[in-house]
């Protein structure tokens, strides 16, 4: 398959722009609202999750007074919209909350709690209870925040080890496209959706940026083993695109099998890890985008503004 990356380069970067400029808005209004870059979960933040399922429809106000009654007032409160045989699914996040460690103990405040809506509500079914302790969430996002600078600082130093700069500037270039385009766009689902992110948010992001890195080195790859072609009737440029053509199947037939997975995944998968695959999902796809039309045509222009430079000083 033979095309041409290279001579609309231009339409290439303003499409990155396109994507990646609303997403560093959406992150700058996520740090002014949420104080980090996304609506962090229970996971970073620590706190207790409630999930209950209703039978009925149930009223959000009173929802909140019995919440501040049982000194939990500040609680986020959700619902889901009522199914069709009028069940709703009640979702509050709130303060870590205790268990009772023994049977002897009075009621722990999750119990209270529960008796409470009961009374109030009627009979309703758990769906789920989560608890991070406030020390360990923030212990975690600490965690996962060293594991992606290590990630970052080990890809640079072998791309930088194992390319000449320019080759590792523009795959560095390339992978840092893909994360801020996952995570704006994350960081737009939360503003709009109020989505949060938890742990396995991180392990997306450190996959995606190991798939970006690794299609760009194929292509890069390839560019390096045809440059002995260089002056002879190809440009840079010319040798970019052969390169891209040669490796163009290869990455688009890896892409599409790992994205249908993905999509059977998130469709079919459970709600718990829709988030991670659907980050998943964006991150691949932004990586094959990157990998074919970013990199490479990043390559040239700056192969293009070297030549230049060279020319006028000589």
């Amino acid at each position: 398959m033979k095309i041409d990356i290279v001579k609309y380069r231009w339409f290439w970067f303003g499409l990155s722009m396109a994507l990646t400029i609303p997403g560093l808005i959406a992150i700058i209004f996520c740090l002014i609202q949420y104080g980090s870059p996304l609506k962090l979960g229970l996971d970073f933040t620590g706190g207790t999750k409630l999930e209950y399922k209703f039978a009925q429809v149930i009223n959000l106000g009173e929802v909140r007074e019995l919440l501040n009654a049982n000194d939990l007032s500040g609680s986020n409160i959700q619902v889901s919209k009522p199914a069709k045989d009028g069940s709703q699914v009640l979702i509050i996040r709130s303060k870590a909350l205790k268990e009772r460690e023994t049977d002897s103990e009075n009621q722990s405040q999750r119990e209270k709690v529960d008796s409470a809506l009961q009374e109030k509500f009627g009979a309703f079914e758990v769906l789920a209870v989560d608890t991070v302790s406030p020390i360990i969430g923030p212990e975690l996002l600490n965690s996962g925040l060293l594991a992606l600078a290590f990630t970052l600082i080990g890809i640079v130093l072998y791309i930088s080890y194992r390319f000449k700069r320019d080759f590792a500037v523009c795959a560095i270039i390339a992978m840092i496209h893909d994360v801020i385009v996952l995570v704006g766009l994350f960081a737009i689902f939360s503003l709009v959706w109020g989505l949060e992110i938890d742990s396995l948010f991180l392990t997306a992001v450190l996959t995606v940026i190991g798939f970006s890195i690794h299609d760009t080195i194929v292509v890069f790859d390839r560019i390096r083993e045809n440059s002995k072609y260089l002056g002879k009737n190809k440009t840079f440029g010319d040798i970019a695109n052969d390169s891209i053509s040669q490796t163009l199947v290869r990455s688009i037939n890896t892409s599409v099998t790992t994205l249908i997975t993905l999509g059977t995944l998130y469709l079919f998968g459970g709600g718990s890890t829709q988030n991670f695959v659907g980050a998943m999902f964006l991150g691949i796809a932004s990586g094959t985008y990157s990998s074919i039309f970013v990199a490479s045509a990043l390559l040239v222009w700056w192969r293009e503004l070297a030549k230049r430079r060279r020319g006028k000083a000589a």
